[in-house]
């Protein structure tokens, strides 16, 4: 059996939830980056005994939220090592607008991945780009890379797009059960 890991930071909840949908579709645990940017002893134990991991965090002005920037530089530790060598990544990323630089951010973290000597994950969800698709259909920011959410700044956290929800769930499926297929 796999163990997934889906480490995230949240600013305002939004992030938070999808991780949670992530997390539900790979059956994976979660860790939360603090406010302060960081995660505990035990999280690092966790992640280190991880099969696969993904990363998730907010775009803000460009990139990911400087709380995801302080945990990637704190891998270093692992980099260095090799620790993390040949485990299986993902990412994802919420913004307000529609295209809000997210690829920009999934591109941080698949370079991220890279660095450690990782295997990463893409989305795998054809877009839904007709004229009549809508929030509620699956990958309807069109991604590949990895996830892309949008939460409208005057969203609550209740009002994630179902679309965006059911692709996150969709996605972390899809990196467990490539995981499982790594260590089979």
């Amino acid at each position: 059996m796999t163990k997934t890991v889906v480490i995230f930071h949240s600013g305002y909840g939004h992030t938070k939830v999808v991780a949670e949908h992530v997390a539900a579709g790979a059956k994976a645990d979660l860790i939360a980056i603090s406010p302060e940017g960081d995660i505990s002893e035990e999280d690092w134990t966790a992640l280190d005994a991880a099969d696969a991991i993904v990363f998730g965090a907010p775009t803000y002005m460009g990139s990911a939220s400087w709380q995801f920037k302080k945990f990637s530089d704190a891998t270093s530790k692992r980099w260095f090592t090799r620790d993390w060598s040949d485990k299986v990544f993902g990412g994802f990323t919420n913004s307000a607008s529609p295209s809000g630089d997210k690829q920009v951010s999934l591109i941080q973290m698949q370079t991220l991945a890279s660095q450690h000597g990782g295997i990463w994950v893409s989305l795998g969800q054809a877009p839904s780009n007709a004229k009549a698709s809508t929030s509620a259909d699956l990958n309807n920011l069109g991604g590949s890379v990895g996830l892309m959410v949008r939460s409208p700044s005057d969203a609550s956290v209740d009002e994630v797009h179902s679309g965006d929800l059911a692709s996150a769930r969709l996605y972390g499926e899809r990196v467990a059960a490539i995981a499982a297929k790594l260590k089979a």
